[in-house]
């Protein structure tokens, strides 16, 4: 049976950088997955009861999903992998508080080592993440160890840190065949636990491995940064599998918390990480069938909107005029979602105490009205945390109804109440609902992400252009979209030396340039006139070389372009999560550019429902 978290699953990442495994999963509905293109449907063999059945060799595309909400008959594998037992530092490697050596207990060695490998990050100069994490590293110490270190302040951690320091570099160091004999180790646990049986078919786990402890980073300015990420036992683990598969054996001396046999779900294991009580699960890999029919029904609905979308504005501009308050209230924020492409709210995971918001639960202290503001008339200024603690800051001028409404919201309220009083997203995506089937804030989300990405590729690109500038009227076409949905990030601590790196090649690059044009038209000049054949070479080869030579100057021009104006915009996450990937496989059919130029192997084997069935004309 089902818990209400399960009923809620939607993939989206809990803010913690290091997370190796996708948190939720939203239901899925039974529709027919069958791509354009790719033959009869065709009905799956019934499974053999006594055993794994057959891989079958069909396309995975080409099978109906089962009815009623089952997503397989048979499931096997191996359970999780779990990292390796902490070993003790040696004993020449030492912790020293208020300049005396202390020797720790194993537990307390272990988490004090956590903090020493962070000691070159920022994160360790963060007073809440210092505070996290003394608290949480009291609580592994013994009693001794907790009456002796009171401090953070008078604790060395230096030692630790150059031991970890020197185990990297090591690492770095390895000879060939030592690398080699690791890989072939690293094999052996891939082949073992990252595969499984579903139905007819072997299938990669996409997380087979628990996230080994540490302290916790999140994004932004999380107040729960430096908190311990404690060891995950297999008593934490809920295992899940068919009844008639071989059981996954726990580690030696553990048992599982639970085995279960729900084939209405997808994931194979799933635990409660402690930090913010958010579950965790071990689940199928991006370019599994289970994963390609949710991505591709995700996007249909958003490609349904587009047919009604113009009626839903003409609703909400209605509305705004209405005289029940919580209709205007629901007016506002929908549009605010429409055009802002901003997330619901009301949307926090289960323990988190950071001060989020989205647009259902802003408060009257997030937003400030400006009756002219940079000679635009009624703009209203955003400013608050949203999702992963990232700053949402905008300034945005809209129609004087919304303007006129936001000022009889505010009236009468301080600064910590409620813009939206009488309005929750339960209430916003019921009516979205009833306007069309499936449609919540999410999906005009995504919607209007990928409508965005398809007009500005259509603005920006031009066929004439080479492949670095196509590349560089895409990025621009996904930056507009990452603006849209606040998708940013901090400029990569190399992102300076990197960008003089590449200046130091392009200005050798132009030297080359003037150098190779001076020796064509030195070329030119002793071949004017003259009918050798040899002279003639040369000018034809000193020409390619000219040619050679600005290609290779434009592509790094292009590339240094590219770099500055997404250095502070992760175009990553709207590519993986927001945009139908159709658009971009079309678009490198029409432009004829490799698609491994846009998507990497890991995208491309999540898309790969998308690339087997895109044509040329597609439109979103």
């Amino acid at each position: 049976m089902k818990t209400p978290k399960e009923e809620s699953m939607d993939f989206e990442d809990n803010g913690d950088r290091s997370s190796q495994v996708n948190v939720k999963e939203e239901p899925e509905e039974d529709q027919d997955f069958v791509p354009k293109g790719k033959g009869k449907k065709r009905k799956r063999k019934a499974d053999n009861t006594d055993g794994p059945p057959s891989t079958s060799e069909a396309p995975l595309w080409e099978e109906e999903k089962y009815e009623d909400g089952v997503k397989w008959k048979f499931l096997e594998h191996k359970g999780p992998y779990f990292p390796p037992k902490y070993q003790s530092l040696p004993d020449d490697v030492k912790f020293y508080y208020n300049g005396k050596p202390v020797k720790l207990s194993l537990p307390a060695e272990e988490v004090a080592l956590f903090f020493a490998q962070m000691l070159d990050h920022e994160y360790t100069t963060k007073e809440v993440f210092r505070d996290n994490f003394f608290r949480d590293w009291r609580k592994e110490m013994t009693l001794e160890e907790r009456q002796l270190i009171m401090d953070l302040n008078k604790c060395d951690f230096g030692e630790l840190h150059a031991f970890h320091k020197q185990k990297v570099e090591a690492r770095k160091n390895l000879s060939k065949e030592e690398k080699l004999v690791n890989k072939e180790a690293n094999q052996k646990i891939v082949d073992e636990y990252g595969y499984c049986v579903l139905d007819h078919h072997r299938e990669r786990i996409g997380n087979f491995k628990i996230e080994p402890p540490g302290l916790f980073r999140g994004r932004g300015d999380h107040p729960k940064q430096g908190m311990l990420k404690k060891r995950i036992q297999p008593e934490d683990v809920i295992i899940n599998c068919s009844k008639e598969s071989r059981i996954p054996e726990p580690p030696a001396g553990h048992s599982w918390k639970e085995v279960r046999h729900d084939n209405t779900v997808t994931w194979l294991a799933s635990w409660t990480e402690n930090v913010q009580g958010s579950c965790k699960y071990v689940m199928l890999n991006a370019n599994s069938k289970l994963k390609g029919e949710k991505d591709w029904e995700k996007y249909e609905v958003a490609r349904k909107l587009k047919t009604c979308v113009d009626a839903i504005r003409a609703q909400y501009q209605e509305d705004l005029k209405s005289k029940q308050m919580g209709t205007r209230q629901r007016a506002v924020a929908l549009y605010f979602i429409d055009k802002l492409a901003l997330r619901a709210g009301n949307e926090k995971e289960e323990g988190e105490t950071a001060d989020t918001v989205g647009c259902c639960s802003l408060r009257v202290e997030h937003i400030t009205l400006h009756d002219t503001l940079d000679g635009q008339k009624c703009v209203v200024e955003f400013d608050f945390l949203g999702k992963d603690c990232i700053r949402y800051y905008n300034k945005v001028p809209v129609n004087k109804r919304v303007f006129k409404n936001l000022k009889l919201f505010m009236e009468n309220k301080q600064e910590g109440d409620d813009l939206f009083d009488r309005l929750n997203t339960q209430v916003l995506n019921k009516h979205l609902s009833s306007l069309m089937p499936g449609l919540t804030a999410k999906v005009f989300r995504t919607y209007n992400a990928s409508i965005t990405l398809q007009q500005q590729l259509k603005e920006l690109s031009n066929m004439k252009d080479n492949v670095a500038e196509k590349l560089l009227s895409y990025n621009r076409a996904n930056r507009a979209v990452a603006i849209l949905c606040n998708h940013q990030r901090a400029p990569p601590k190399t992102f300076e030396q990197s960008m003089a790196n590449l200046q130091s090649k392009i200005d050798s690059r132009k030297e080359q340039l003037d150098l190779a044009k001076k020796e064509l038209k030195q070329a030119k000049k002793e071949a004017k006139g003259s009918s050798d054949n040899k002279l003639l070479m040369v000018v034809e080869k000193k020409k390619k070389a000219v040619q050679r030579c600005e290609e290779q100057l434009l592509k790094m021009e292009v590339q240094a372009t590219d770099r500055e104006e997404n250095k502070q915009i992760a175009l990553s996450t709207s590519k993986l999560n927001y945009l139908d990937p159709r658009i971009s496989v079309a678009w490198c059919k029409n432009m004829e550019v490799p698609l491994d130029k846009i998507y990497n192997k890991t995208l491309r084997d999540k898309f790969a429902w998308a690339i087997d069935m895109t044509e040329l004309d597609f439109v979103f």
